[in-house]
This record gives C-alpha cells, sequence and structure tokens, in this order.
C-alpha cells in the first residue's frame, strides 16, 4: 500500500508516496539523493545510518518513511544549517577526527543530536552517545576532541 507522508527534512517540507515499509534509508539516498546518511549492516549494529527525528538519534536503515508524519528529521547533509551542527563539522575539521569517513556521518548525528539535548555533556556521556558506532579506523580520540571542542564552542554561543 502505497502513503503520502509529509514530514520535515534539514529545514524543508518533504511530502513523499511511500511504501509502508520503505526505509528512511533508502527514501533519503535514492529518491531525495541525500549521500551523507550510509548503509553499513542494515540491522541497526553499526550506526553508519544515524540520523535525528524529533530530537533522538534513530536508525535510518530500519525506521520506516511512513512514520514520519509531521516529524523533523535531519541529516548529516543539513548539519551546516543549524549553529550546532556547524560547530560540530568545525571542531571535526579542526581536530582531524576521521580517517575514511564512512562512518563519521552517523558519529556527528549522535553528536549532533547529544549537541542539542546537552550543550555541556561529561565525556562519559559522549562516550555512551557514541556506543552503538562501530568505527574500524581508530579516530575514537579525535572524535571525542572533536565533539568535546563542539560542545565548547556551542556553549560560548549561548553564552
Amino acid at each position: 500500500m502505497i502513503a503520502s507522508v509529509a514530514f520535515r527534512l534539514n529545514r524543508s517540507e518533504v511530502t513523499l508516496d511511500v511504501h509502508a515499509d520503505e526505509p528512511l534509508l533508502f527514501a533519503l539516498r535514492n529518491r531525495l539523493d541525500l549521500k551523507a546518511t550510509h548503509f553499513g549492516c542494515g540491522l541497526e549494529q553499526c550506526g553508519a545510518c544515524i540520523v535525528d527525528i524529533d530530537g533522538r538519534a534513530r536508525y535510518a536503515c530500519t525506521f520506516p518513511v511512513s512514520a514520519l508524519a509531521g516529524s523533523v528529521v535531519t541529516t548529516a547533509d543539513g548539519l551546516a544549517d543549524s549553529p550546532v551542527g556547524a560547530a560540530l563539522l568545525d571542531a571535526f575539521r579542526h581536530e582531524h577526527a576521521g580517517q575514511c569517513g564512512y562512518c563519521l556521518a552517523g558519529i556527528l548525528m549522535s553528536a549532533y543530536t547529544l549537541l542539542k539535548a546537552e550543550r555541556r555533556p561529561a565525556r562519559d556521556a559522549i562516550v555512551a552517545a557514541l556506543d552503538r558506532h562501530l568505527c574500524r579506523c581508530g579516530a575514537h580520540t579525535g572524535i571525542l576532541r572533536a565533539i568535546e571542542r563542539a560542545a565548547t564552542s556551542c556553549s560560548d554561543d549561548a553564552a
């Protein structure tokens, strides 16, 4: 069955005709041409597909587009349009956080969701937010530094 679903995506209104079980990841990449969100495992085990849906980090590989009616979705493609997202992108560049980059979009989105909810999270909270991500390149130290830098930058902007 096909249904029409309207939601906000990266500050734009979107309406899609979707099958009930179509994953958000497929709609983002194949129908909306937003390529930052990656397919990793398709089983909610790697975190490469994480996006922010209504303030929560969610797996786009299994989240049905049909459940998005009225939701607000942010992907890594839209981070630069937000002060928190821009601070994260700047901090990741400054800290050279990441190597291959495959997992970074999902990591950025988990960090974004965390910093939107908590401007100065403790390092333990950052580690917990990233726990769902598989990253094999060994950039964890730089990633943690970048998120801490972004948190400081966001807090300075809010003051």
